[in-house]
């Protein structure tokens, strides 16, 4: 048996708040931890819903906490809907921050969910380093004031 290891070099420049939760019915949550706590590794301070969360609990909570980016993770197939909810949310409170979704994503959605706003898709096997880096690149986006 080989055991794979890894190390994140990548740092965050500075302390920034992001939000990582498991979005509907889906209480599979490995991946999302996973991933919370490599964000946190990574020098990022990580606000982690858990499971079971709503669109409104998620926008809520993004409101609150002041996070830069919301790392939303979807395993149930009701991506499609629950994504357009959060992001017609945001809009509705004004909220311009990017959206990173993980999970099962058929590919067929990813443009789909793009062209509702969502900043990138990661799906299975996607390097950590990788989410990592797109949560950086998240951060520093130019934002749209109203």
């Amino acid at each position: 048996m080989s055991v794979q290891v890894f190390e994140i070099h990548q740092q965050s420049p500075k302390k920034t708040k992001v939000l990582v939760a498991k979005l509907g019915l889906d209480g599979h949550d490995r991946g999302a931890k996973v991933v919370a706590r490599a964000l946190r590794d990574a020098g990022f301070e990580v606000v982690y819903l858990g499971v079971h969360q709503t669109p409104e609990d998620i926008v809520k909570a993004a409101i609150e906490e002041d996070v830069s980016v919301i790392g939303l993770s979807i395993l149930s197939g009701s991506h499609l809907e629950l994504v357009q909810d959060v992001i017609k949310l945001m809009k509705e409170k004004g909220l311009n921050i990017p959206v990173i979704v993980g999970g099962i994503i058929p590919p067929e959605d990813v443009d789909e969910l793009k062209k509702l706003g969502v900043y990138a898709v990661c799906g299975p096997g996607t390097l950590l380093r990788d989410i990592i880096d797109l949560f950086n690149k998240a951060i520093n986006l130019p934002r749209e004031t109203s």
